[in-house]
This record gives structure tokens, sequence and C-alpha cells, in this order.
């Protein structure tokens, strides 16, 4: 049959796939439609209550769990990601780093602790999630790292500077990780959406 066709060559069904960032917005969307082609998802947000919510969610499409994380706090990541196995098969097929804050203004305006967020959340955020995933993925040559980043990565524009350079980041080291990493048999992607009409860019419009 068609299904049992497609259901073959989709390497989606059956994994556990681990997204950050999960309980809203393009996280939320994209367990959604993972959990939809077969796989089990976990997800993780430092918001309890959206966290409860979402999960309440996804477990009517299938097999889904959650737990609590700060990506900015290597120990919480860790924490989670062993969680994560737990839930699945004893490892993580594949992590998409989705967490994600957007400061919008002047630079001029931006707080020091508002540049430090956006720095630890979008960048450091995410080289954790990789550095944390990637030894496993090696060992068993076989893993899928996403990176969520954002057209702003490529292409900069003003009130969104420090955003930018933090994708830009994003950028860089999924596109140097990819090639470091392919021949020890783990993918690494990085996605760039436009904007998206999310909570993340409440309050601003496209330039």
């Amino acid at each position: 049959s068609t299904r049992s066709a497609v259901g073959k060559c989709d390497r989606i069904a059956g994994r556990t796939v681990v997204i950050t960032g999960g309980a809203r917005g393009i996280g939320y969307a994209t367990a959604r439609a993972v959990l939809a082609r077969g796989a089990r998802v976990v997800i993780g947000d430092r918001d309890v209550t959206a966290l409860e919510s979402a999960v309440t969610g996804l477990a009517e499409l299938g097999l889904a769990s959650g737990h609590p994380l700060d990506v900015t706090d290597p120990e919480s990541f860790a924490t989670f990601l062993d969680k994560a196995r737990t839930d699945g098969d004893g490892h993580v097929d594949v992590l998409i780093n989705n967490a994600g804050v957007m400061p919008i203004g002047g630079f001029l305006d931006q707080t020091d602790e508002a540049i430090r967020t956006s720095i630890e959340v979008n960048f450091c955020g995410v080289l954790t999630g990789c550095r944390l995933a990637l030894p496993e993925m090696v060992r068993r040559r076989s893993g899928h790292i996403v990176n969520v980043a954002s057209r702003a990565g490529v292409m900069a524009v003003p009130g969104q500077v420090v955003y930018a350079g933090t994708k830009f980041a994003v950028v860089g080291l999924s596109t140097a990780l990819a090639d470091e990493f392919a021949p020890r048999g783990v993918e690494v992607s990085v996605v760039m959406p436009p904007f998206t009409n999310t909570e993340l860019i409440s309050g601003t419009r496209p330039v």
C-alpha cells in the first residue's frame, strides 16, 4: 500500500525527537508535525505551566512527554537529555535546538541583561545542546541535530542587532559542525525561518 511504502522511507517514524522551547510557537508546531509522522516526542521548556499544557495537548496525538529545561544551565540541559533518553529507547535520535528569545529595539537601548540573556539562550544554549548530544550520536554513528536560527542569521536588519548576531553565530556553528561530523555519521542542519506568527515576534513587524 502507499501508506506502508511511505512508512518504510520515513526516517522520523519510531524515532525519539527532542525539542527545546517546545511548549509554544515553532517548537510546539514541530512537535505536532513529527508526532503525526509516528515519532516519540520529548519537549523541554522553562515555562512549566505552558509545558504541562503543551504535553497534555501533544499526548492526544501520540507518544509525548516533557520536562523542565533551562538551556542556559548546562546541568539542567544534561538532566533534561537524560530524562529524554529514559522516555525513549535509551538515546536521542534527533535534537532540535529551538529555544530562543528576541529582544527588539535600538542597539544602544538594550540592557546588559537583555544582551546577556540573548547570547546565553540563542547561542550558548544551542552550543550546550550540541556538546551534550553529539558524543552519544558519534558513538552510535547515528543522529541528527537541527538548530533553529532565523533569516536574521543571514540578513540582519536594524532593531534586531543582538538577535541577528546570535543567529549569525548559530548559522556558522551549524555549518562548521555539519562538515566536521558528517564523516562520523551524524547530521547537523540549520533552519532559518522568516517572520513567523508566534509569541516570539509579538510587537514586531517585517521591514
